[in-house]
């Protein structure tokens, strides 16, 4: 996992090394063992889900530290789970630490940090909007932006959208399908390509059409 933030010139001025041991260290102190890495500038701390509230709480209190400036927090898809990814700067120096962990798709669970930083409340009330992930502990879990008769989590790569099942998706060529046409046209075969189905698009006889309403 990685952060989306240049932290080229948070923390020690030092080697990238000693950033990433500064950040280590200040998060073992608490008793939370990290993985620190740099990646284009950005540094990224990625704990276990079970140390995400004393990990943000360490972060935000450590005197090497000072984090005490929640910025944002959001999720991904990445297939088979979701990462999740808390950006937290320090109001009286350059540091910035991205924070970042995962779990699981079939129990999405992220404990609450809103006994840490009270402004997580409405990101973490957006993430599980649009994700389908609990967090424990928040004390207003209400939707803040959909209807409560939505179903499903539309920023899942598995939702359906609508408009794609009603308008066929035309699908695209890869590299591959693109080479293997040019070999059988120039061999006078038939032509053949492959479509991809990108996210949103279901798979053939998967998804019903809605019934149009009366009047139409």
């Amino acid at each position: 996992m990685r952060g989306q933030v240049d932290a080229g010139s948070q923390l020690d001025p030092g080697s990238q090394v000693d950033q990433c041991g500064l950040v280590a260290g200040c998060l073992a102190a608490s008793g939370v063992a990290a993985e620190v890495v740099v990646v284009d500038g950005e540094v990224t701390a990625t704990v276990a889900v079970a140390d995400w509230a004393v990990a943000a709480q360490a972060a935000r209190d450590h005197a090497d530290l000072q984090l005490r400036f929640f910025d944002w927090l959001t999720a991904v898809d990445v297939g088979d789970g979701f990462d999740i990814f808390l950006h937290l700067m320090s109001v009286t120096s350059p540091h910035a630490v991205m924070l970042g962990t995962s779990v699981p798709r079939f129990r999405p669970e992220v404990p609450s940090l809103t006994g840490v930083f009270p402004g997580a409340s409405w990101p973490e009330r957006e993430t599980c909007e649009m994700f389908g992930i609990s967090f424990p502990g928040h004390p207003d879990p209400r939707p803040l932006l959909l209807p409560d008769t939505f179903d499903g989590y539309p920023m899942r790569k598995d939702f359906v959208l609508a408009s794609r099942v009603v308008r066929p998706w035309p699908g695209s060529h890869d590299p591959a399908a693109s080479a293997q046409h040019g070999a059988r046209a120039a061999a006078g075969g038939a032509a053949r390509t492959r479509r991809h189905r990108p996210p949103g698009v279901p798979a053939p006889g998967t998804w019903e059409q809605p019934e149009p309403p009366e009047g139409d």
